[in-house]
């Protein structure tokens, strides 16, 4: 089964910036090789053979969910009352040197750990409403912080998304 999740990524001024430079245009990942693993700069070229691709990222704090992330696992980018956005999980890679130097954060911001790769990256604008109407999911939710929907919340999710 897909795994769904949802990710804030345009909440916050700083996430707006990042999605600006990550999720809004592709990043041409070669340019940081020198910080890659040989083995995830061979599957980023295998899933994305132009050398760029759309990145995004989670916070150490979630180190043992995003193990569990594989590709083709779906994710539901979230912000301003609306998922903005829907993409495919392409690789995913722990490596704070790369997330430092794709985002370059301000001192003392937090700083994501893991980073993925995506695919099929299709902006939406879905008002927080059509998914409060999905089985097991409750009116009001802003679906603050990284959330991993159970089965059959994510089979509703790609229903709605298909449909």
């Amino acid at each position: 089964m897909v795994q769904v999740f949802i990710q804030p990524a345009y909440g916050t001024a700083d996430a707006r910036r990042y999605g600006a430079e990550s999720l809004e245009n592709t990043a041409d990942f070669r340019a940081y090789a020198d910080l890659l693993d040989p083995a995830d700069l061979a599957r980023l070229t295998a899933l994305h053979a132009n050398g760029r691709a759309r990145f995004w990222g989670a916070k150490d704090k979630y180190d043992r969910r995003m193990d569990t992330v594989r590709t083709g696992d779906v994710v539901l980018f979230t912000g301003r009352k609306h998922v903005q956005a829907t993409a495919e999980v392409g690789h995913g890679f722990r490596n704070p040197a790369f997330a430092r130097r794709l985002w370059n954060p301000d001192p003392g911001k937090c700083l994501f750990s893991n980073v993925y790769s995506l695919r099929r990256y299709r902006p939406l604008g879905l008002p927080y409403e059509a998914l409060w109407a999905l089985p097991g999911f409750t009116t009001g939710d802003h679906f603050m912080g990284l959330r991993f929907l159970d089965d059959a919340k994510s089979a509703a999710v790609i229903g709605l998304l298909t449909s």
